[in-house]
């Protein structure tokens, strides 16, 4: 009798996998709505600024605390899994923003004594629901799907596409190895496959 099975192409797990990002135009249309004061609060533009140009998980989001940011030199030190720390450098843009929260609404806030950076009406330090919900007001808005990891793919996404190493991206995204950046970045997207037979 024949083996059929060794007859079967075997495809690496996840190889067709694809994370999903936000598009360029979908970003500029978020960050053209950031820019409206009457609608978005300085917190809350803090807050997507941070997953944007971060890549940081909500988790570690939530959990910075005001001594894990160094305004001069621009770092903000993100307590990742596992008890890990890293540093990610931070935008001027982002830094403009932490500032202007510190002086203004955070300052008069009746938590402002928490270690935490951001608050709530309720609590000295944020619960990563809250950030839920923020995502999910704006997204309904903008009508675009607002999650905290889609941001994260999309920082990754988009250093790999400016021809930023992997090894550099596995360490500004706090990955256990390149092995894990690799896994989900490294794919190539149906859209790019088809460009590039396109080409031919």
């Amino acid at each position: 009798m024949v083996d059929l099975r060794k007859d079967k192409i075997r495809i690496a797990y996840g190889s067709e996998q694809e994370v999903e990002v936000y598009t360029e135009p979908e970003v500029e249309r978020l960050l053209l709505y950031l820019q409206d004061r009457a609608k978005v609060c300085v917190r809350n533009r803090l807050i997507i600024h941070l997953l944007l140009y971060t890549g940081i998980r909500v988790t570690e989001l939530v959990s910075i605390k005001i001594q894990d940011i160094d305004l001069l030199t621009m770092q903000l030190n993100v307590r990742g899994k596992g008890g890990t720390f890293r540093e990610v450098p931070l935008r001027a843009e982002v830094v403009k923003l932490i500032r202007e929260y510190l002086d203004t609404e955070r300052r008069k806030h009746k938590f402002c004594e928490s270690e935490y950076l951001l608050l709530t009406q309720r609590a000295g330090k944020m619960h990563r629901d809250a950030v839920n919900k923020i995502l999910n007001k704006y997204g309904k808005v903008l009508g675009i799907e607002m999650r905290p990891h889609k941001f994260r793919h999309t920082f990754c996404t988009r250093l790999i596409n400016l021809g930023v190493p992997l090894t550099t991206v596995s360490k500004l995204a706090g990955h256990s190895s390149i092995q894990t950046t690799m896994a989900f970045y490294i794919n190539t997207s149906r859209k790019d496959k088809q460009e590039a037979v396109d080409l031919l």
